[in-house]
Formats: structure tokens, sequence, C-alpha cells
């Protein structure tokens, strides 16, 4: 009995190198443009709010009504005088730059001296206060709203801007503590080290050594610190009752007319606002993003 043999199954040829050639070239190309298509759309959702906000600045309140979506039919450009008028934002302008700078001052001074602290020192009970850090960081400011009301009000801190500047320093020191000593874990302690050989003290190793190479730090931190403390409403409307020392962020109550609102002038206000820290985050953001990398906290 002959048995037959099986049948050969035919030999695959082996791809040539110019076949794996255009296989990786085209997986190259849909991979590069898919990026280009992501980067497009969140292009368009980052920037389309603020083309919305100046087309709606400069239409009229019936041009607003009747087409809120779609650019301007005839330009309003006196909306940007009479909001800046109407609402004293020079003055208000002029507080916010107070704050925000000492804000930045405070808040810089205490999270650099508290990284410090927790990330080269030995301090007793630094894991426990490192989850008091991130507990902080974590919870609603608006927990402490009455408390702290009651607390600036019998403290003679209440319609003040240094009371304002130091609830903002609470609010913003221990996401600041967090990432300078982040920052702060990727220098190399030689230098220090060399510095206390030759006899220097902790305070001089920390203004000479330590300060000057935690700069990119320091100027995230002043970056991140400053743009919230320009953008607080609650404690600033809370916080603050004189007219005279209202920040920026709270003269759109100006604009409103009984229970209706001018959303023109609103938006033309809103624009004035929010065209300062605009400029300045364009200017400093290549050292913003390699502080936030260098620092090890841009994946929080």
């Amino acid at each position: 009995m002959s048995v037959s043999a099986p049948p050969r199954l035919p030999l695959q040829k082996a791809s040539s190198p110019q076949a794996r050639w255009w296989g990786h070239r085209s997986r190259f190309v849909l991979g590069r443009t898919t990026v280009y298509v992501v980067l497009t759309a969140l292009a368009i959702f980052a920037i389309g709010p603020i083309v919305l906000f100046v087309f709606n600045a400069l239409k009229t309140n019936s041009q607003y009504a009747s087409d809120p979506l779609g650019p301007p039919q005839t330009w309003e450009w006196s909306n940007f005088t009479q909001a800046w008028t109407q609402a004293n934002m020079g003055a208000g302008l002029l507080n916010s730059v107070l704050i925000v700078i000492g804000t930045i001052a405070l808040t810089c001074v205490v999270a650099a001296c508290a990284a410090y602290a927790l990330a080269r020192l030995r301090v007793r009970g630094a894991s426990a206060f490192m989850t008091y850090l991130l507990v902080a960081s974590a919870l609603p400011a608006q927990m402490f709203l009455v408390p702290l009301f009651y607390m600036w009000a019998q403290a003679g801190l209440y319609d003040t801007r240094v009371g304002l500047i130091v609830i903002y320093c609470g609010l913003f020191s221990p996401f600041a503590t967090l990432l300078l000593r982040a920052f702060m874990l990727g220098l190399p302690p030689e230098l220090e080290e060399a510095a206390r050989i030759d006899g220097a003290g902790e305070l001089r190793v920390f203004a000479r050594i330590v300060l000057p190479n935690m700069l990119p730090g320091l100027l995230t931190v002043a970056l991140t610190t400053g743009l919230s403390a320009y953008n607080e409403f609650l404690f600033a409307v809370t916080m603050i009752q004189s007219e005279s020392l209202m920040p920026l962020s709270t003269t759109f109550f100006t604009f409103q007319q009984g229970f209706t609102q001018n959303y023109t002038l609103i938006s033309a206000a809103g624009f004035i606002m929010i065209a300062p820290m605009l400029v300045l985050f364009l200017m400093l953001q290549r050292r913003f993003i390699s502080g936030v990398a260098s620092s090890g906290m841009g994946g929080m």
C-alpha cells in the first residue's frame, strides 16, 4: 500500500528591502499625520474660546443677541475703552500686580525653604509633612473660606492686600513645595558637601549654592503662582470690600445692570484681563516647560 506524500505548500517569498522600507515609511507618515491632526484639534480647542472672546468684545448688544458665535458685522473698538473706564480697570490692574508680586515673593521664600529642608536636611516627621502637603493640595479651597473670614476679621487682615497675599501663599505653597522638592532631588549634592567642608553654614549653602541652581524651578513656581493669584476670584471678592483695593478679577460686577449683564463689555474687560498673562506665558513658556520637566512633576 503506497502512501502519498503530503502536498507541498508554496514557499512565501521574503519581502524585499524596498517593500519593507515602504511599509515603514507608510506607518511613519500615518503616525505623523495622526499627531498633526491631534495637535491641530488641541490648538483649535485652546485658541477657539479666545477668538470667540474677541469677536464678542467687538460686537454691539444687538449683534451679540442675534449671533453670539459668529464674527462681528461692525467692529466696535470703543467697547475696550468703555470697559476700561467704566470698571476703573487701571486701579484694578495695579492692585492685581501688587498682590501677584507679593504672593510670588512670599510663596517662593516659603516653598524654597521648606523644599530645601525636606530634600536635604534630616527633618523629623518629614514623611508626615509630605502627606500633609499632598492632602492640602487636594482639598478644595472653599472649605477654608468661612473660618478664614472670621480669623482675618479678628486679626485685622480683612479688607487688606496683605491679608489676601497671606491667604494666597497658604493656598499655593503646598504644590510649590512639592515641585521644588522634586526639582532639588535631581540636583547633585556634591557641591553642597564641598561648601560644607570649606566651612559654610546651612544658610550660606542655601543662599550661595542651592538657590542659583533652583532658578528654573523657582521660575516655574513664580509663573504658576502668579497666574493662579491673578485669576483667583472667590477669596478676592470675599476678603476685599473696598473698591480702591479690589483686584482686576473682581471688576466684572461693574457691568451688571439689574438682572442683566452687558456681555460685550464683559468680553472686552475679560480680554484686557487675560492679555498680560497670555503675553507673559508666551514669552516664558520654554522656561516653564523645562522647569516642569526637570522637576519630574510633568506627569502629575
